[in-house]
């Protein structure tokens, strides 16, 4: 008994280690958009056996991440500029409606943890190394951890938790996006002077402007890789 025990554990665990590899290896771009994701190459790769590897796939189809297709396997979900748009949309509405809502309940602690988090973000460093050509490279995971924290500060205060787990699961989409605009714009871009931005509007109250602040944050990084909202107007 123990030893099925044992072996249940293990595989459930092996599970959780293959989806989390995988997810982040998709998220963070090391893993191309439209890439096959084939069973002999990743049990190489994550020293892990094919039964967990094919639950976390089909867990990661679920969720969006990778899709499977009849007779060609899983493949990852490709980077597509409509989906992008779509994806835009969604987090501007969603974290637009977060953002004044935490705004409007916004505390001293919420005030306090929010310069924190901007703190912490600007201090970090985006890239850990620069090239000969001046262009920075090797992203920083201690800064991509520090900027979702800063994200996520900011809708702290939101009272709908349904909203603020949406924005999440959004943020992580978008995530793989931002991973590709970094590719092409590596090291160039004020993403600094942005939060400070979006942070100093929402401590002085000004929902208003945070938003619009937080919105062409978002639609600088769609814009890189080449995606732009149509505008009322333009």
């Amino acid at each position: 008994m123990t030893k099925t025990t044992d072996l249940l554990d293990r595989g459930t665990t092996d599970i959780a280690e293959a989806y989390e590899r995988l997810r982040q290896d998709i998220v963070f771009a090391r893993i191309p958009p439209g890439a096959k994701l084939v069973i002999e190459t990743l049990k190489r790769q994550y020293a892990l056996g094919p039964s967990p590897l094919r639950e976390a796939l089909n867990r990661l189809a679920a969720e969006g991440w990778v899709e499977h297709r009849e007779q060609r396997g899983f493949h990852v979900v490709a980077a597509d500029p409509q989906q992008h748009l779509q994806l835009l949309k969604a987090r501007i509405w969603a974290e637009g409606t977060a953002l004044r809502d935490s705004i409007e309940h916004r505390t001293d602690a919420w005030e306090d943890a929010v310069v924190l988090a901007l703190h912490r973000l600007s201090k970090e460093p985006r890239f850990l190394s620069v090239g000969q050509d001046g262009d920075a490279v090797d992203e920083n995971p201690q800064w991509e951890q520090l900027h979702r924290r800063f994200h996520m500060t900011l809708l702290s205060q939101c009272t709908s938790a349904y909203i603020t787990d949406f924005c999440s699961q959004l943020y992580d989409h978008a995530h793989r996006y931002r991973m590709l605009a970094l590719r092409v714009n590596k090291g160039r871009r004020q993403e600094g002077d942005e939060h400070r931005a979006i942070a100093e509007a929402a401590m002085a109250g000004d929902a208003d402007l945070a938003v619009q602040c937080l919105t062409e944050h978002y639609r600088r990084t769609a814009a890189i890789i080449g995606v732009e909202e149509e505008r009322p107007g333009a």
